[in-house]
């Protein structure tokens, strides 16, 4: 599953991710806020997947539906 749409923080991100997302897609977010919003991404879901205990991010992917 791709996330697309709304991909504009951690937050926005790891939802999409535990909600099922092995890929997201971000468009409007690098327009309106430029490419470094990619590194905060993924600096924030390196955080949050330590924060969880998962060992990798693949392990998150649709963690709210389990």
């Amino acid at each position: 599953m791709i996330g697309v749409g709304g991909i504009e923080s951690t937050d926005t991100a790891w939802n999409a991710i535990t909600s099922g997302a092995s890929l997201l897609q971000l468009y409007s977010s690098m327009v309106f806020n430029g490419p470094s919003i990619v590194s905060n991404i993924v600096k924030g879901l390196v955080r949050k997947t330590n924060e969880s205990g998962f060992s990798g991010i693949g392990e998150a992917v649709g963690y709210k539906h389990i």
